[in-house]
C-alpha cells in the first residue's frame, strides 16, 4: 500500500461572493492510494467550517490516521473511526473518495454501479455569486458561453441587505429572460427570520424553485416560524454535516444538501441520503472549491439524488483534474472503473 499527496492551486475564473464572504483561488489537497497494481484518487478542499483551513494541516491529520494502519476493504469502519477520532471531514474525505475509487477499480466496475446507484439525469444548476447589478448580464453570458447549463443558483444573502438582493435577482430575471433556466436561490444563512419570511415569498411569486440555508447556521430553531405557510421548498446546507444531524431538523425542511467536504466522503453521503429518505426528505449534492476528482465522485452517487449542484470545476481555469464532463445540463463522470476523475499527470508527474 502507497499513498502520495499533491499540494494543486485551483485558479477560479471568477471569485464566489457568498453572504459569508469571497472564495477565491485556493490550495487543494489531491491523494492517490496504491494497492494490488490500481491507484484510488481522492481531493480535499480545506474550510475553516470544515475544521481544516489548510492543505498542510489536513494532509498531517491524513497521515496521522494511516500510520495507524487502515484496512481499505472495509471502508465503512474507517469512516466510523475517523468520526471518533475527530479528522476534519474536509481531510478524510480525499481518502475515502480514494478508497472507493480504488475498491471500484478493482472490481472493474464504475462506482455507481459497485454501488448501485444509476447514472445521473438531473441537472446540475451552475452558480453565480453576489455580485453588482451592472455586473450581472455579462458575468452570466460568460459562464453560460458554449454551455448546456438549464439552471442557475443564485447567490442572496447580500451584507447589503434584501434590497441589493432583490435589485440582483431582478437583473438575473431580464437577463435571462430567453434561455428558460430554472432559477433557485441560496441565501447561504444571510438573512433574519423575518427576512427569510419576506424573501421566501418575494421570490417565490418570480418563479424561484427552492430557497437553500435561509437562516444562519445556529438559527435552525427559527425554522419552525418558516416551515408552517412556507412559499418555497426550504433546504438544509450549513445546518447539516452528518447523518445523525437529519433528524434535527426533519420536521422543519424539505430537504437537505449533502457535500462529500462537509461530511467526510462518499461513506457518510451514502448514510445521509438514507436517513433523508427515512425522513421523507428530498436530497441536494452540492460541492465546495472543487476539481473534476471529487465533483466526479460526488457525480457518480448523484442518480438517486433530487437536486444537483456539481459546478465548481466549470469555474476553474484550468481544472487540474479530468473525468467529468457537462452533458446536456447534467454533470456525468466518465463511465469508466471507478469515479472517473484523476488528476492529471502534469501536477503529480
Amino acid at each position: 500500500m502507497r499513498v502520495k499527496f499533491y499540494k494543486v492551486l485551483l485558479k477560479k475564473r471568477f471569485p464566489l461572493v457568498i453572504s459569508r464572504g469571497v472564495r477565491g483561488d485556493s490550495h487543494n489537497l489531491f491523494i492517490s492510494f496504491e494497492k494490488d497494481g490500481f491507484i484510488g484518487w481522492g481531493e480535499a478542499a480545506p474550510g475553516k467550517n470544515e475544521k481544516a483551513e489548510t492543505v498542510e494541516e489536513m494532509q498531517d491529520q491524513l497521515a496521522a490516521f494511516l500510520e495507524q494502519g487502515i484496512d481499505p476493504n472495509n471502508i465503512e469502519l474507517l469512516n466510523q473511526k475517523a468520526k471518533q477520532i475527530g479528522i476534519a471531514p474536509c481531510a478524510y474525505a480525499a481518502l475515502d473518495i480514494a478508497l472507493w475509487d480504488w475498491k471500484a477499480k478493482k472490481a472493474q466496475l464504475p462506482l455507481n454501479q459497485l454501488l448501485d446507484i444509476p447514472r445521473p439525469t438531473v441537472p446540475t444548476s451552475l452558480t453565480l455569486g453576489i455580485i453588482p447589478p451592472d455586473q450581472v448580464k455579462e458575468r452570466i453570458q460568460q459562464m453560460l458561453h458554449n454551455s448546456s447549463a438549464k439552471a442557475l443558483k443564485i447567490k442572496l444573502g447580500s451584507p447589503r441587505g434584501v434590497e441589493a438582493d432583490q435589485q440582483m435577482f431582478n437583473q438575473v430575471v431580464e437577463s435571462t429572460q430567453k434561455l428558460q433556466l430554472k432559477i433557485r436561490v441560496d441565501a447561504n444563512g444571510g438573512w433574519s427570520t423575518k427576512e427569510a419570511i419576506y424573501m421566501m415569498k418575494w421570490l417565490a411569486d418570480r418563479g424561484v424553485e427552492y430557497i437553500e440555508q435561509p437562516l444562519h447556521q445556529g438559527n435552525e430553531s427559527e425554522l419552525k416560524y418558516l416551515y408552517p405557510n412556507r412559499p418555497l421548498p426550504i433546504y438544509i446546507d450549513e445546518s447539516l454535516r452528518y447523518a445523525d444531524d437529519v433528524c434535527k431538523w426533519a420536521n422543519y425542511i424539505d430537504g437537505v444538501n449533502i457535500k462529500l467536504m462537509k461530511c467526510g466522503g462518499i461513506t457518510e453521503a451514502i448514510e445521509i441520503i438514507k436517513m433523508a429518505k427515512k425522513f421523507h426528505l428530498k436530497t441536494m449534492i452540492g460541492c465546495m472549491s472543487e476539481s473534476s476528482v471529487s465533483i466526479a465522485a460526488a457525480a457518480a452517487i448523484s442518480g438517486e439524488i433530487d437536486q444537483v449542484d456539481l459546478d465548481s470545476h466549470y469555474n476553474l481555469a484550468p481544472d487540474p483534474a479530468k473525468g467529468t464532463q457537462l452533458c446536456n445540463g447534467v454533470t456525468l463522470a466518465d463511465f469508466v472503473p471507478g469515479h472517473g476523475g484523476t488528476l492529471k499527470s502534469e501536477y503529480h508527474a
